[in-house]
């Protein structure tokens, strides 16, 4: 019995040294050997990190890497608000059970993933929500609505929500902005200092400026 325990112990031990990052690596490999892979692969930017998700020892932050990348890169609980997630997280659930809207190509694409159980979903949506992103209020920051809110606003909200901007220091802003400036490139969103004579320009100075200016003291 003894040697069991001891046993036991050992494998413990090495699942929880295991490499946090390698559900990622077996998922791309997994992407490259199948003919689904190129469209799975550009379902979400390649921009986030193991290391940058909320609580990443957490039970919710395991079960996003366990489950989450199978199917496309890491997605950050931000990216949408509290109240969207249950809705996008049951149609996750449903097409990693091979369901969904795509019949026979759903289930194709599907073979060999996983799904996590009913309590494993709880406590994903949970932690999903729980750093889900936490949207400017208007009537608190009026001045969104303004000149000098413009290019904050016409910038965030193409991907989603506007974000309150005491969601991060006033250190912390301008490299989330910069990401998200690969975000939208990587997608095909309104980005960058060349654009057609009628396009809207993005100015990262004046997004940083406004978000810094009302960020998170710290």
């Amino acid at each position: 019995m003894r040697s069991l325990a001891v046993a036991a112990f050992l494998l413990a031990t090495a699942a929880s040294a295991q490499d946090p990052s390698q559900p990622i690596a077996d998922a791309k490999r997994r992407w490259s050997e199948s003919p689904h892979g190129p469209m799975l692969e550009r379902i979400l930017p390649p921009t986030f990190e193991v290391d940058q998700l909320p609580a990443p020892r957490s039970l919710g932050a395991k079960l996003v890497v366990q489950y989450c990348v199978q199917c496309h890169n890491l997605p950050n609980p931000a990216m949408h608000e509290a109240k969207k997630w249950p809705t996008v997280f049951d149609r996750m659930v449903v097409r990693m059970r091979g369901k969904g809207n795509m019949g026979e190509l759903m289930r194709d694409m599907m073979a060999g993933v996983q799904a996590p159980s009913d309590d494993e979903a709880s406590a994903l949506l949970a932690y999903l929500q729980r750093y889900g992103q936490r949207p400017l209020d208007p009537k608190k920051y009026p001045e969104v609505n303004q000149p000098e809110g413009q290019s904050f606003k016409l910038a965030c909200q193409q991907c989603h929500v506007l974000p309150d901007p005491q969601r991060h220091t006033a250190a912390e802003w301008p490299g989330v902005v910069a990401r998200m400036q690969k975000n939208m490139k990587w997608m095909n969103r309104v980005v960058g200092n060349r654009h057609p004579p009628d396009e809207p320009q993005l100015r990262l100075d004046e997004i940083n400026a406004f978000l810094v200016k009302r960020a998170r003291a710290g």
